[in-house]
């Protein structure tokens, strides 16, 4: 096992605000309490939820973010056969808690509104989440409604959990999940037509991070999950300028059961990022392939601050070594991968 499994509930940061522990766990044992952040600006602690749904034909984006300076609402639909991709986002300059996001990732929901509009995400006591949606322009003016569930394939179902913090700058955190398992179920109405997520042939995945950004950053990653063999996988990895030698962000999942990784590389072609990727790990337990079929490139700024994002979706196959030591291969499951830079 690599790194430091937290097996305990621990406080993320200590009395004077500054992060107290560090390591992975396999659920949400640190608590996380906005207010005793200290020692660096507001403007520079960042909450974000993200969850990406995908079917056979479509994968929809969800993301709500409190970037200090700058807000972000918004939802990408990507279709996966025409290649086709609308995008709706709403920014809010400093919202400073605006949008009321919950500290923990298993308590809370999040209710959005704008103008006309509204985005719910609805946590439910089974661990099941609802995507709820009502945008009457979205995108050239269509319509965009409906509702979406999310299920853990278990209600003990593990999830990669990871407290990292910055070599240099003492008070700077990354607190994070994710959950690449959820099945998904439900509707949307896009327009004229309707995009349809049924049992055993639509996914999600959930991405929570609460930290205090360093004033520069750039990390990679990748998440995707599907049917293998009549089992349900799915795996995070990503690596950054974070301190990961307390436990990185790898991890493999089989049925909601995590299989823990050390370090992951990022094989990416040099000139055309729509060719072929490699996959590896240190630890030899992970290669695998990702064959990307389109990518959408996303930029906000206000004054100093700025992201810029490069996400690539497409199809992933290879083989993990589990860990008992016997191998799980797995062909062309849905995901993504992107490199996000942070700049204050």
């Amino acid at each position: 096992m690599t790194g430091c499994e937290i097996t305990e509930t621990l406080p993320a940061l200590d009395a004077s605000g500054k992060p107290a522990h560090f390591g992975w766990a396999r659920k949400a044992l640190f608590e996380y309490n906005p207010p005793n952040v200290g020692g660096s600006p507001s403007t520079r602690i960042t909450e974000a939820d993200r969850y990406i749904i995908f079917s056979a034909t479509h994968l929809i984006v969800f993301e709500v973010i409190d970037g200090g300076v700058l807000g972000h609402v918004g939802i990408s639909i990507i279709s996966s056969k025409d290649h086709k991709r609308s995008t709706h986002n709403f920014e809010s300059l400093l919202p400073f808690g605006r949008f009321e996001l919950p500290r923990s990732s298993e308590a809370g929901s999040i209710r959005i509104r704008e103008k006309k509009s509204a985005l719910d995400f609805v946590l439910m006591k089974n661990g099941a989440r609802i995507i709820k949606v009502d945008y009457p322009r979205f995108g050239h003016h269509r319509y965009l409604r409906g509702e979406v569930v999310l299920s853990p394939p278990a209600e003990t179902a593990q999830s990669i959990v990871t407290m990292s913090p910055w070599r240099r700058e003492k008070h700077a955190f990354r607190y994070f999940r994710c959950s690449p398992w959820f099945i998904t179920e439900g509707v949307m109405q896009f327009g004229t037509g309707e995009i349809y997520f049924t049992k055993d042939n639509a996914w999600g995945i959930y991405d929570w991070k609460r930290e205090v950004r360093p004033r520069r950053d750039i990390r990679y990653w990748a998440a995707a999950c599907g049917m293998a063999g009549g089992v349900l996988v799915g795996f995070n990895v990503g690596y950054g300028s974070a301190d990961s030698s307390a436990g990185t962000e790898n991890a493999f999942f089989l049925n909601g059961v995590i299989h823990k990784l050390d370090q992951v590389t990022f094989h990416i072609p040099p000139t055309n990022w729509l060719e072929e990727w490699k996959f590896t790990s240190n630890d030899k337990r992970l290669e695998m392939t990702f064959t990307p079929n389109q990518q959408r490139e996303e930029r906000r700024s206000i004054f100093l601050h700025s992201v810029k994002c490069r996400q690539v979706c497409g199809t992933f196959s290879g083989r993990v070594i589990l860990d008992d030591g016997s191998s799980q291969a797995f062909w062309n499951i849905t995901g993504f991968a992107e490199r996000r830079k942070t700049r204050l």
